[in-house]
């Protein structure tokens, strides 16, 4: 039965040390004119392309790009958006491109983009 040879097989590597695993893999490469490393990043991709409609973003980082002409309007939105004090925000905004508030949700993300480039900032969602 080919199954019980296969897990037969299996139970043996499992005991290989690494060097044997990685000679056992060269050996197998040179025995049958294959590139296990070929092998392997085709079926990642694969499976990343029927996945990536599942795997949406629900995370993202607001990232405070360029600050733009009303600085002192930048500041107040991040002093509101983050809980900062004055000078805290302050030193944030002089210091972009910097994180203002990192995983946050889609729809929170979008609000705060939003309010920042209203007062002139410009932002991305990383």
């Amino acid at each position: 039965m080919a199954s019980e040879k296969i897990a037969q097989l299996i139970e043996e590597v499992k005991v290989l040390s690494v060097l044997e695993l990685s000679e056992l893999v060269h050996a197998l490469e040179e025995e049958f004119g294959v590139s296990a490393a070929a092998a392997v990043a085709a079926a990642p991709a694969a499976g990343a392309a029927a996945g990536a409609a599942a795997d949406e973003k629900t995370e993202f980082d607001v990232v405070l790009a360029e600050v733009g002409a009303s600085k002192m309007g930048v500041i107040k939105i991040v002093k509101e958006i983050t809980g900062l004090g004055l000078k805290e925000a302050k030193e944030l905004v002089d210091n972009a491109p910097k994180a203002i508030k990192e995983g946050v949700g889609k729809d929170e993300a979008e609000e705060m983009k939003k309010k920042l480039e209203e007062a002139g900032a410009k932002v991305e969602l990383k």
